[in-house]
Protein backbone atom coordinates (compact mmCIF):
# COMPACT_ATOMS: atom_id res chain seq x y z
CA UNK A 1 0.00 0.00 0.00
CA UNK A 2 1.32 3.32 -1.00
CA UNK A 3 1.90 5.93 1.51
CA UNK A 4 2.92 9.66 1.65
CA UNK A 5 6.75 10.53 2.37
CA UNK A 6 5.77 12.53 5.51
CA UNK A 7 2.90 10.14 6.66
CA UNK A 8 5.28 7.03 6.96
CA UNK A 9 8.81 9.44 8.03
CA UNK A 10 7.73 9.93 12.19
CA UNK A 11 6.53 6.17 11.89
CA UNK A 12 10.19 5.39 10.56
CA UNK A 13 11.70 7.59 13.59
CA UNK A 14 9.69 6.06 16.01
CA UNK A 15 10.80 2.50 15.05
CA UNK A 16 14.47 3.74 14.85
CA UNK A 17 14.57 5.44 18.12
CA UNK A 18 12.45 3.29 20.58
CA UNK A 19 13.36 -0.63 18.73
CA UNK A 20 15.82 -1.00 15.93
CA UNK A 21 18.92 1.41 18.19
CA UNK A 22 18.40 -0.31 21.76
CA UNK A 23 18.59 -3.51 20.02
CA UNK A 24 21.92 -2.39 18.26
CA UNK A 25 23.10 -1.79 21.58
CA UNK A 26 22.59 -4.96 22.52
CA UNK A 27 24.92 -6.76 19.50
CA UNK A 28 25.37 -10.78 19.60
CA UNK A 29 23.31 -10.82 22.80
CA UNK A 30 20.25 -9.59 20.55
CA UNK A 31 17.84 -12.78 21.13
CA UNK A 32 17.38 -14.63 17.80
CA UNK A 33 13.62 -13.69 17.62
CA UNK A 34 13.56 -10.01 18.05
CA UNK A 35 16.74 -9.87 15.29
CA UNK A 36 14.12 -11.39 13.00
CA UNK A 37 11.52 -9.09 13.56
CA UNK A 38 13.64 -6.00 13.72
CA UNK A 39 15.56 -6.79 10.13
CA UNK A 40 11.65 -7.96 8.89
CA UNK A 41 11.30 -4.36 9.76
CA UNK A 42 13.65 -2.52 8.55
CA UNK A 43 13.69 -4.61 5.37
CA UNK A 44 10.04 -2.98 4.94
CA UNK A 45 10.98 0.22 5.78
CA UNK A 46 14.68 0.26 3.54
CA UNK A 47 13.92 -1.72 0.50
CA UNK A 48 16.64 -3.67 1.27
CA UNK A 49 15.78 -7.91 1.64
CA UNK A 50 15.78 -9.20 5.18
CA UNK A 51 19.07 -11.59 4.19
CA UNK A 52 21.63 -8.35 3.75
CA UNK A 53 20.13 -6.22 6.98
CA UNK A 54 21.08 -9.89 8.91
CA UNK A 55 24.15 -10.43 7.15
CA UNK A 56 25.51 -7.31 8.68
CA UNK A 57 23.93 -8.04 11.89
CA UNK A 58 21.37 -4.90 11.38
CA UNK A 59 24.06 -2.13 11.06
CA UNK A 60 23.86 -1.82 7.02
CA UNK A 61 26.41 0.71 5.99
CA UNK A 62 25.07 3.40 4.09
CA UNK A 63 27.53 2.90 0.95
CA UNK A 64 26.30 -0.28 0.77
CA UNK A 65 22.71 1.04 0.41
CA UNK A 66 23.25 3.17 -2.24
CA UNK A 67 24.82 0.22 -3.96
CA UNK A 68 22.32 -3.04 -3.16
CA UNK A 69 19.00 -1.10 -3.01
CA UNK A 70 18.37 -1.20 -6.88
CA UNK A 71 21.00 -3.86 -7.64
CA UNK A 72 18.50 -6.40 -9.23
CA UNK A 73 17.38 -3.66 -12.18
CA UNK A 74 21.56 -3.14 -12.47
CA UNK A 75 21.17 0.66 -10.87
CA UNK A 76 22.28 2.35 -8.00
CA UNK A 77 21.20 5.71 -6.00
CA UNK A 78 22.63 8.65 -5.71
CA UNK A 79 24.27 9.52 -2.44
CA UNK A 80 23.97 13.57 -2.32
CA UNK A 81 20.26 12.99 -3.74
CA UNK A 82 18.82 9.58 -3.68
CA UNK A 83 16.11 10.37 -6.95
CA UNK A 84 19.15 9.76 -9.21
CA UNK A 85 20.31 6.77 -10.25
CA UNK A 86 23.47 5.42 -11.76
CA UNK A 87 24.69 2.95 -13.60
CA UNK A 88 28.30 0.92 -12.89
CA UNK A 89 30.53 -1.35 -14.59
CA UNK A 90 29.60 -4.41 -12.22
CA UNK A 91 26.19 -5.08 -10.27
CA UNK A 92 28.44 -6.95 -7.35
CA UNK A 93 30.26 -4.86 -4.83
CA UNK A 94 30.01 -3.51 -1.47
CA UNK A 95 29.48 0.57 -3.04
CA UNK A 96 28.99 2.31 -5.86
CA UNK A 97 31.44 3.10 -8.33
CA UNK A 98 30.49 7.24 -8.38
CA UNK A 99 27.76 9.15 -7.18
CA UNK A 100 25.26 9.53 -10.21
CA UNK A 101 23.89 12.68 -8.14
CA UNK A 102 27.33 14.44 -7.99
CA UNK A 103 28.36 13.84 -11.00
CA UNK A 104 24.99 15.23 -12.77
CA UNK A 105 25.45 18.54 -11.23
CA UNK A 106 28.83 18.94 -11.81
CA UNK A 107 28.16 18.72 -15.81
CA UNK A 108 25.65 21.30 -15.24
CA UNK A 109 26.88 24.06 -12.77
CA UNK A 110 30.30 23.78 -14.37
CA UNK A 111 29.60 24.85 -18.03
CA UNK A 112 26.68 27.33 -16.73
CA UNK A 113 28.74 29.55 -14.35
CA UNK A 114 31.80 29.72 -16.97
CA UNK A 115 28.71 30.99 -19.41
CA UNK A 116 27.41 33.14 -17.19
CA UNK A 117 30.58 34.72 -15.93
CA UNK A 118 31.95 34.99 -19.51
CA UNK A 119 29.06 35.96 -21.95
CA UNK A 120 26.87 38.01 -19.06
CA UNK A 121 29.02 39.26 -16.72
CA UNK A 122 32.06 39.81 -18.92
CA UNK A 123 34.47 39.03 -16.83
CA UNK A 124 37.36 37.05 -18.19
CA UNK A 125 39.95 34.91 -16.83
CA UNK A 126 41.87 32.06 -16.82
CA UNK A 127 41.52 30.70 -13.11
CA UNK A 128 39.91 27.18 -13.32
CA UNK A 129 36.53 26.75 -11.60
CA UNK A 130 36.27 23.79 -9.55
CA UNK A 131 32.46 22.76 -8.60
CA UNK A 132 34.22 21.04 -5.78
CA UNK A 133 37.37 22.01 -3.43
CA UNK A 134 39.98 19.77 -2.14
CA UNK A 135 38.47 19.32 1.51
CA UNK A 136 39.52 15.33 2.09
CA UNK A 137 40.45 14.27 4.32
CA UNK A 138 38.02 15.74 6.69
CA UNK A 139 39.47 17.29 9.92
CA UNK A 140 37.23 16.56 13.30
CA UNK A 141 39.82 17.96 15.79
CA UNK A 142 38.19 19.70 18.33
CA UNK A 143 34.74 19.70 16.85
CA UNK A 144 32.52 20.71 19.05
CA UNK A 145 29.95 22.57 17.31
CA UNK A 146 26.92 21.25 18.68
CA UNK A 147 27.97 22.29 22.31
CA UNK A 148 29.48 25.72 21.08
CA UNK A 149 25.98 26.36 19.36
CA UNK A 150 24.44 25.62 22.52
CA UNK A 151 26.29 27.84 24.66
CA UNK A 152 26.09 30.94 22.16
CA UNK A 153 21.97 30.12 23.03
CA UNK A 154 22.26 30.60 26.29
CA UNK A 155 24.52 33.53 26.37
CA UNK A 156 22.01 35.23 23.82
CA UNK A 157 18.31 34.91 24.52
CA UNK A 158 17.35 36.39 21.35
CA UNK A 159 19.32 33.62 19.21
CA UNK A 160 17.09 31.43 17.52
CA UNK A 161 18.58 28.30 15.00
CA UNK A 162 16.42 26.75 11.85
CA UNK A 163 17.29 23.22 10.11
CA UNK A 164 16.77 22.78 6.87
CA UNK A 165 17.43 19.07 5.51
CA UNK A 166 16.11 17.63 2.23
CA UNK A 167 14.64 13.99 2.78
CA UNK A 168 17.03 12.67 0.26
CA UNK A 169 19.58 13.53 1.05
CA UNK A 170 21.92 10.82 2.25
CA UNK A 171 25.49 12.77 2.90
CA UNK A 172 23.92 14.81 5.68
CA UNK A 173 20.99 12.82 6.37
CA UNK A 174 17.87 14.69 7.50
CA UNK A 175 17.47 12.40 10.71
CA UNK A 176 21.33 12.90 11.70
CA UNK A 177 20.38 16.95 11.73
CA UNK A 178 16.87 15.91 13.89
CA UNK A 179 18.81 14.22 16.24
CA UNK A 180 22.19 16.29 16.69
CA UNK A 181 18.99 19.42 17.45
CA UNK A 182 18.03 17.31 20.02
CA UNK A 183 21.43 16.88 21.53
CA UNK A 184 22.81 20.26 21.75
CA UNK A 185 20.72 21.11 25.22
CA UNK A 186 19.65 17.93 26.89
CA UNK A 187 17.68 20.35 29.45
CA UNK A 188 15.28 21.18 27.25
CA UNK A 189 15.58 25.22 27.87
CA UNK A 190 16.13 25.89 24.30
CA UNK A 191 13.92 23.65 22.81
CA UNK A 192 11.63 26.26 21.81
CA UNK A 193 14.38 28.57 19.77
CA UNK A 194 15.12 25.63 17.46
CA UNK A 195 13.08 24.55 14.64
CA UNK A 196 13.72 21.87 11.86
CA UNK A 197 12.47 21.98 8.27
CA UNK A 198 12.45 19.40 5.61
CA UNK A 199 12.12 18.69 2.10
CA UNK A 200 11.46 16.37 -0.79
CA UNK A 201 14.87 16.99 -1.96
CA UNK A 202 18.09 16.08 -1.78
CA UNK A 203 21.64 17.60 -0.31
CA UNK A 204 20.68 20.84 -2.09
CA UNK A 205 16.68 21.46 -1.57
CA UNK A 206 16.70 24.29 -3.72
CA UNK A 207 16.81 22.47 -7.20
CA UNK A 208 13.35 21.03 -7.37
CA UNK A 209 11.47 24.09 -7.75
CA UNK A 210 8.59 23.54 -5.24
CA UNK A 211 11.40 23.56 -2.58
CA UNK A 212 13.52 26.79 -4.00
CA UNK A 213 9.79 28.30 -2.91
CA UNK A 214 8.94 26.66 0.62
CA UNK A 215 12.46 26.96 1.68
CA UNK A 216 13.32 30.85 0.83
CA UNK A 217 9.42 31.46 2.47
CA UNK A 218 10.46 29.17 5.41
CA UNK A 219 13.48 31.40 5.78
CA UNK A 220 11.61 34.89 5.43
CA UNK A 221 9.26 33.21 8.56
CA UNK A 222 12.24 32.39 10.68
CA UNK A 223 13.85 35.77 10.66
CA UNK A 224 10.59 37.60 10.75
CA UNK A 225 10.10 35.05 13.88
CA UNK A 226 13.62 35.67 15.66
CA UNK A 227 13.46 39.29 15.43
CA UNK A 228 12.69 40.68 18.95
CA UNK A 229 9.61 43.36 19.38
CA UNK A 230 11.35 46.44 19.52
CA UNK A 231 12.69 47.88 23.03
CA UNK A 232 12.77 43.95 24.33
CA UNK A 233 15.80 43.81 26.48
CA UNK A 234 17.78 40.46 26.20
CA UNK A 235 17.37 38.72 29.29
CA UNK A 236 15.47 35.61 30.58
Amino acid sequence: LSRDLEDILPEVEEFTLDKLLPAISRGGFLEEEEKEEIASKMSYYSGLSKKSILQHNLVVPTSFYWKDLLRDKGLTIGRLDSRYRGTDRQDAGERYEYDQASSSWSHAFAPAINMYMKDHLNFKTNTKYNVYGSVSPWSRGDDNTGDNLGEAMAKNPFMHVMIQSGYYDGGCDYFSAKYTMWQIDKSGKLKDRFSFKGYRSGHMMYLRQQDLKTSNEDIRIFIKKSIPPKGQPAKY
